[in-house]
């Protein structure tokens, strides 16, 4: 029995046929002849035809004996309620899965979805199996198989590109077989790594995240991002989240601390900043900022009080540096330390300090009256004479919470002083450490524009025919992929030195540079793709380019590290006169 569109005209019925017959009222219908399937909780859309050729099976599950009644809609669909009972789920799908079903040519996309939904919800491997095969070979090139395969755990870039020789292997295959059609789904992958970087991970760094997107972004963090984006919101949860994932601190050995590679740390803060950059700084500042410091100037003591709980997210931390009247040049900083009986006073204020408002300890610099040198000290939230009011109205990082330090007179014991870091080189060795998680995530940024760029270029139609089919989007998106894959593979090479104990500051200054300037360049040519769409933020691009101006600026700015680097090349400073 074909599986086209019934005919809205009245038929005959057959005994196969039984209660299943087309209907005779054609408003019942969905354009492409569609219903809609609902067993538990789950709804799916499937062609008639499928039903009609399973009628003997299907009719034990089928609750409702008339279908042609219009009864319920959705979007213009019938929906077909099915009795919610696995055993005659699954007898249904085991019929259904047959060779005979997979060679028609006129299976829809709709049809072959609803089927990897089914056979994967009902463990039915071969259906799931089949389905995927044939949905690769109808629709090798379009957004919406792509998205079929991520959304229902089927194929996974990541996962074949984590060996991607056996990926290039399989296009030879594909080549030698004369299988074309599949070429461009096997491009496709291979194009999320196309200088195989994952050919260079450890087992560890691979294990860091599931061969899917990981996890908290895709599953937590991105169904929440618009909403903290439109009301500037600061969700309390996040941060406990990523700590159970042991996302926090994780280069740190103890405390509850992963201990994994500098590598692992950057792949973890590509994959956050791939959903937000305001998220990915949240934790950034609590990882390189707050805990990092801690672990290396600090004394056990305070490794013992602080870590375990910053590791968790238990308790926000922040770091105050940046001050209104110096950001470029901290070691002109007015916050002051003054040594008085049994511990410090500290005066001064520090301003745009992500995490400040809801921080429960903060890592202050100030610099100290008996020597002139800088230091870092342990405050807590609710001492006398410290306050951290939130900054509001911000138009990027807004999915994070920006607030000012002020300190009036806070008096803080001797145990609060980090006593291991003095001068300017403890703070920047955090600010070193950021810089070099910053490089990996503003890539995960970039990528997601690529990807969200990529699947809008082939959704959207102008002159008749696929924005991606024009040469200037195709440049726009090569450029973009270009610049992903190297930035990416220089943020590889500087983990590894870091690793190795073989890293320079310099090294860090360019890929913090390149990576921040690279991202926010190429978010800012994808988002014109968009066209007056790109006003709206469902499609993403915007907030990732706007939330990237920030990237760019903040741990140094992209005209700072040039200078640095600058130093390093010519030996001369021209930073100040």
């Amino acid at each position: 029995m074909s599986l086209s569109q019934p005919s809205p005209a009245k038929r005959a019925r057959t005994d196969e046929d039984s209660e299943f017959s087309s209907p005779t009222r054609s408003d019942v219908w969905h354009s492409d002849g569609s219903v809609v399937l609902q067993a538990s909780n789950m709804q799916f859309r499937v062609h008639w035809g499928v039903l009609t050729m399973h009628s003997s099976v299907f009719k034990d599950l089928y609750s409702v004996p008339q279908p042609d009644l219009p009864g319920p809609m959705v979007d213009g669909c019938p929906v077909v309620e099915l009795h919610d009972d696995p055993e005659q789920l699954a007898h249904f799908l085991r019929a259904l899965y047959n060779p005979a079903l997979f060679s028609q040519k006129t299976l829809s996309f709709d049809v072959l979805a609803a089927l990897i939904c089914l056979g994967r919800k009902y463990d039915c491997q071969e259906l799931r199996k089949a389905s995927a095969e044939r949905l690769i070979s109808e629709f090798p090139t379009t957004a919406s198989a792509y998205e079929a395969f991520r959304e229902q755990d089927l194929v996974s870039p990541l996962s074949l590109t984590s060996s991607s020789t056996t990926l290039y292997d399989a296009i030879q295959l594909l080549k030698e077989q004369h299988l074309l059609s599949a070429l461009p789904v096997a491009y496709f992958l291979l194009s999320y790594d196309p200088l195989n970087l994952e050919s260079l991970l450890t087992e560890e760094e691979v294990a860091v995240r599931p061969d899917e997107r990981p996890i908290l972004p895709q599953e937590t963090l991105l169904p929440r991002v618009l909403d903290a984006w439109r009301t500037e919101g600061y969700n309390p949860s996040i941060l406990p989240e990523m700590g159970k994932l042991g996302l926090l601190g994780p280069t740190i050995n103890g405390y509850g601390c992963a201990g994994v590679s500098n590598v692992a740390y950057g792949l973890i803060q590509r994959e956050i900043e791939r959903v937000d950059s305001g998220y990915r700084s949240t934790a950034s500042v609590q990882s390189s900022l707050v805990m990092h410091p801690i672990n290396e100037f600090g004394t056990d003591a305070q490794k013992e009080k602080y870590l375990p709980r910053l590791a968790t997210g238990e308790i926000v931390g922040a770091f105050g540096l940046t001050e209104p009247n110096h950001g470029s040049d901290p070691a002109a900083m007015e916050t002051t330390a003054e040594e008085v009986d049994g511990g410090f006073i500290l005066n001064g204020s520090k301003t745009w300090i992500s995490n400040a408002p809801v921080a429960d300890v903060f890592v202050v610099w100030a610099k100290c009256k008996w020597d002139g040198k800088i230091r870092g000290f342990l405050l807590e939230k609710e001492m006398k004479g410290l306050t951290a009011p939130q900054i509001k109205n911000k138009i990027a990082l807004r999915a994070s919470i920006t607030g000012s330090i002020f300190m009036d007179s806070v008096r803080v014991s001797q145990d609060a002083l980090l006593p291991k870091g003095q001068g300017l080189g403890a703070p920047f060795s955090c600010l070193n450490s950021a810089r070099f998680g910053i490089s990996w995530g503003v890539m995960g940024a970039l990528e997601d524009c690529i990807e969200r760029t990529r699947e809008y270029a082939l959704e959207r139609k102008q002159f008749g025919r696929p924005l991606a089919s024009f040469q200037l989007i195709q440049k726009k998106l090569a450029e973009a992929h270009t610049e992903a894959a190297l930035g990416l593979l220089a943020s590889l090479q500087v983990g590894r030195l870091k690793d190795a104990g073989k890293l320079s500051p310099n090294m860090v200054s360019m890929v913090k540079k390149n990576n921040c300037g690279k991202a926010l360049q190429h978010s800012r040519t994808l988002l014109d793709v968009f066209g007056g769409n790109a006003c709206a933020d469902e499609y993403h691009v915007g907030r990732h380019a706007a939330n990237l101006q920030v990237t760019n600026t903040y741990e140094g700015t992209n005209d700072i590290h040039a200078l640095i680097l600058g130093r390093a090349i010519t030996g001369v400073q021209a930073f100040a006169n």
